[in-house]
């Protein structure tokens, strides 16, 4: 089967990038509102319950999560990426894979974050990824979302000091919010905040999300 062009894109565009992505992204997560929504995740997931990042990239925030007291792990696209992130966490657990199919039992996380990962999928895949996100989440499971807020497909050819060639998604958090709702989990809180940062380019969108409890059956 052959693989979809933007998936080959988004891999190799981060297999380029991940030295230098590690090097030229601070290691602590930016603005006190994200770290706000990640501290607010950790709180209703609670300790040593298990946590997966997906699109964990370098791994600066699988760390943070850790430092928080979860028990997470990270898997990621990009072998590049996966690579710098057992170097630079060797503590962690990292793997290769995808969230449109996570090599994972169903109902058995505690928690799930992906934090700007769903930006590169194509927006018609996202009901598709938010169900596979429902499935291995426990019922009464914690989802956590960071996404560019907006409408719109922008064409990276240049990123991190590299020629790249992918695409970044700007995405509406109330369609978002819409189809959280459609795959079986409640949507908790919405966050927008204005750009913090010269590369934001703009608004930033953080969305908390709950599985259903009466799915225990």
């Amino acid at each position: 089967m052959t693989e979809p062009i933007w998936l080959t894109e988004t891999r190799a565009a981060y297999d380029t990038v991940a030295v230098d992505y590690a090097r030229l992204l601070p290691e602590v997560v930016e603005g006190p509102l994200d770290r706000g929504m990640l501290a607010a995740f950790a709180e209703q997931v609670g300790p040593g319950r298990p946590v997966l990042e997906v699109g964990c990239g370098t791994g600066r925030v699988t760390f943070h999560l850790r430092d928080l007291g979860l028990d997470v792990s990270g898997v990621d696209l990009s072998p590049g990426m996966i690579e710098v992130a057992r170097r630079a966490y060797p503590e962690l657990r990292f793997e290769v894979g995808s969230m449109t199919a996570l090599a994972l039992p169903d109902a058995g996380l505690a928690g799930l974050v992906a934090w700007y990962s769903i930006i590169h999928l194509p927006p018609e895949l996202l009901p598709v990824v938010f169900a596979e996100f429902h499935r291995v989440l426990a019922p009464g499971g914690h989802l956590l979302l960071a996404v560019k807020a907006g409408d719109q497909r922008i064409r990276l050819e240049q990123a991190y000091g590299h020629s790249v060639s992918y695409d970044v998604h700007w995405l509406p958090p109330d369609r978002l919010a819409h189809q959280l709702t459609a795959a079986g989990l409640i949507v908790r809180a919405t966050l927008v905040r204005a750009a913090e940062v010269a590369f934001e380019r703009g608004p930033q969108a953080f969305l908390l999300a709950t599985r259903r409890h009466e799915e225990a059956h």
